[in-house]
C-alpha cells in the first residue's frame, strides 16, 4: 500500500493512474473512464470487467488530513446505517480511506437522480424531514478532527486570504477594507442575536446541486461536512424575495420538527451566512487559482468587473445583515 503525499500534483494522475489505482482493490476495470464534475477533488466513473460502473473520488492533496477523511466516512456509514439514504464510501478489505500512486482515494456505488423541485411545498417539507434525520444523527456526538464553520474561519480567515492574495484591484483595497470590517460586525452580532447553540455535525454544504432526487432525496458526497448551526444546511434551499423565502422555509421546517428540535433564533444566521459563504467562496478561488483548473473555469475571477461585483453584493448584504430576521410564513 502507497503512501499518499500531499505535493503529488493532480497532473500525475492520469488515466493509467486512476485504473491502477482501482485495480489495486482487486477489482478489474474495463478501461472504460469518465471524468465527473468536481473542482475540488478529482472524481471518476470507472467500468469494470463485471458489474456496474463505480466512482473513484480522488482526494485533493494537503485538503484533509486522513483523520479528517476518516471522520467523514465514519459520518456516512452512520448515516448510512441510521437507513438515511445516501452513498457512502465502499468499505473494501476493511477500510474506506485507500492509497495508491501517491494520492488518496475512495470508491462508492453510482446514483443516478436529478435535482430536487424546490418550488414544489411537497418536496420542501421531505427536504425538511431528510435534513431533520441527517441532523438527529449529527447531533449524537461530534467531530473531533473535522473544523468547524465559524465567523472566524469562513470570515475572517477568508478576508486575509483574499488581502494576502493580492486579488483585489486598487481602486477597491480601501472600499474592501471598510466594508469588510462592518460586514464581520454584524456577523458576530447576528451571532449574539442567534444565542448559545450547540454545533452539531452537518453536511456543511447543502445545495441543490449535493442532492439528487429519486423517489425521494439523497446525499452522494460529504466532502464538506463540519460542525456549525443547523440553519447552515436548510438557508440554501431558500431563494426568491423575502416574502417566497418565508414560505419556503415554513415548509423546509414543518419537515424538519418531525425528527428534531429547530430554534427559531437560528433564522438570525441567515443573511450572515450568506455573507460568510460570499467571502469564503472568492477566498477558496484564490488558494486554488494555482490548479490549471481552476483558471479554465473560472476565468473572470482576476478581473476587475468580479470583484466590483463582489464588493457591491456584499453591501447589499450588509443592509440584509441590518433588516430584521426572516420569519416563518404564517397561514
Amino acid at each position: 500500500m502507497d503512501a499518499a503525499s500531499d505535493n503529488a500534483p493532480y497532473y500525475e494522475l492520469g488515466p493509467d493512474a486512476v485504473i491502477d489505482a482501482v485495480e489495486s482493490l482487486g477489482l478489474l476495470s474495463d478501461g472504460r473512464l469518465l471524468a465527473l464534475n468536481s473542482y475540488e477533488n478529482r472524481v471518476y466513473q470507472v467500468g469494470l470487467e463485471e458489474g456496474a460502473p463505480l466512482v473513484a473520488k480522488f482526494y485533493r492533496p494537503g485538503r484533509w488530513s486522513d483523520a479528517q477523511i476518516l471522520e467523514e466516512h465514519a459520518f456516512a456509514l452512520e448515516l448510512a446505517e441510521a437507513e438515511i439514504p445516501l452513498v457512502p464510501p465502499m468499505v473494501i478489505g476493511g477500510d474506506s480511506l485507500h492509497f495508491a500512486n501517491g494520492f488518496r482515494f475512495a470508491l462508492f456505488e453510482r446514483r443516478g437522480g436529478h435535482a430536487p423541485e424546490l418550488d414544489n411545498e411537497d418536496t420542501r417539507r421531505w427536504l425538511g424531514r431528510f435534513m431533520g434525520r441527517i441532523h438527529a444523527v449529527g447531533a449524537g456526538r461530534s467531530f473531533e478532527h473535522r473544523p468547524a464553520l465559524t465567523p472566524e474561519r469562513f470570515g475572517a480567515e477568508s478576508i486575509d486570504s483574499i488581502n494576502q492574495g493580492r486579488w483585489l484591484p486598487p481602486h477597491l483595497e480601501t472600499a474592501f477594507a471598510s466594508l469588510a470590517q462592518d460586514l464581520m460586525a454584524q456577523v458576530e452580532a447576528a451571532w449574539a442575536r442567534a444565542g448559545a447553540f450547540t454545533p452539531i455535525r452537518l453536511h456543511g454544504d447543502c445545495h441543490v446541486g449535493n442532492i439528487l432526487w429519486r423517489d425521494g432525496p439523497f446525499f452522494v458526497d460529504l466532502d464538506d461536512c463540519q460542525s456549525g448551526p443547523p440553519v447552515q444546511d436548510l438557508w440554501m434551499f431558500l431563494s426568491g424575495d423575502v416574502e417566497e423565502m418565508a414560505v419556503q422555509m415554513k415548509d423546509i421546517v414543518e419537515g424538519y420538527r418531525e425528527f428534531a428540535d429547530f430554534d427559531l433564533r437560528q433564522l438570525q444566521l441567515i443573511e450572515a451566512l450568506r455573507t460568510l459563504r460570499m467571502l469564503h467562496h472568492a477566498a477558496w478561488l484564490g488558494r486554488r487559482w494555482e490548479d490549471p483548473a481552476f483558471p479554465i473555469a473560472f476565468p473572470w475571477f482576476g478581473e476587475p468587473r468580479y470583484w466590483e461585483d463582489l464588493v457591491l453584493g456584499l453591501r447589499e448584504q450588509l443592509g440584509r445583515m441590518q433588516e430584521p430576521a426572516l420569519e416563518l410564513a404564517a397561514y
